[in-house]
């Protein structure tokens, strides 16, 4: 027992600190994934003419390719055209990879939703004078946050199992710290794992739960509203 206190009191500040590496990382990744998201979501949920197609492609591009290969394109591959814009360094390269691809199951999530409302909703608020953009505020994304919220959360939550892959642009976040008290105590590869999957869960537990609430209160809202 006072071995495993020994090894537990000499990795925790490292693995804390990965920790709080990922957790910057994951918050980052899920406001900007979220945000574009939201807006590719909006407009796809719609059936814009020119639109849907290109980020239909977009999406198929995104989710047909593994995580690491588009990190790998966006940190090695994309400085290479020479481009000053392009010139990434490790940790925007990690923030934009994350961002982009939680933005495109975020995506289909927000267009889904938009699309399971009735089409007849938005035909009685044209008939009523509303415009499309205020019909959407008021009308239908309200209804559709209750049908996002469930599937969002799981997104999030893989989202920050996903940044364990960032380590290969050289940020130390928590599987690298982890790996790396490895290499100091090998004999104990099984308990830093495990103090480092604890550390996982301490951060996704609490989203889960976060969003469960947040779909309860949108539901009740919409209830009360109807």
């Amino acid at each position: 027992m006072s071995h495993s206190v020994d090894i537990f009191l000499a990795v925790l500040p490292a693995l804390f600190s990965g920790f709080i590496e990922t957790l910057k990382l994951a918050l980052a990744g899920i406001v900007w994934g979220s945000v574009l998201g939201v807006g590719l979501g909006t407009l796809r949920g719609q059936y814009v003419r020119i639109a849907t197609p290109i980020i239909g492609g977009y999406l198929h591009i995104l989710r047909g390719t593994p995580f690491l290969v588009q990190l790998y394109i966006i940190y090695f591959v994309l400085p290479n055209t020479g481009w000053p814009l392009l010139q990434f360094d490790s940790w925007t390269a990690a923030t934009i990879g994350l961002g982009i691809y939680t933005s495109s199951y975020v995506t289909e999530i927000v267009s889904g939703a938009i699309r399971a409302i009735p089409r007849g909703q938005w035909e009685a608020a044209f008939a009523l004078g509303f415009t499309r953009l205020k019909t959407l505020r008021l009308i239908i994304l309200p209804q559709s946050i209750g049908l996002m919220l469930p599937s969002l959360g799981g997104v999030y939550v893989t989202l920050i199992k996903a940044t364990s892959i960032v380590s290969v642009v050289g940020i130390a976040e928590l599987m690298r710290q982890a790996e790396i008290q490895i290499v100091r105590f090998p004999g104990d590869i099984l308990f830093i794992y495990a103090i480092a999957g604890a550390l996982y869960f301490v951060f996704c537990f609490p989203v889960l739960i976060l969003v469960g609430k947040l779909e309860k209160r949108a539901t009740r809202g919409l209830q009360v509203r109807v």
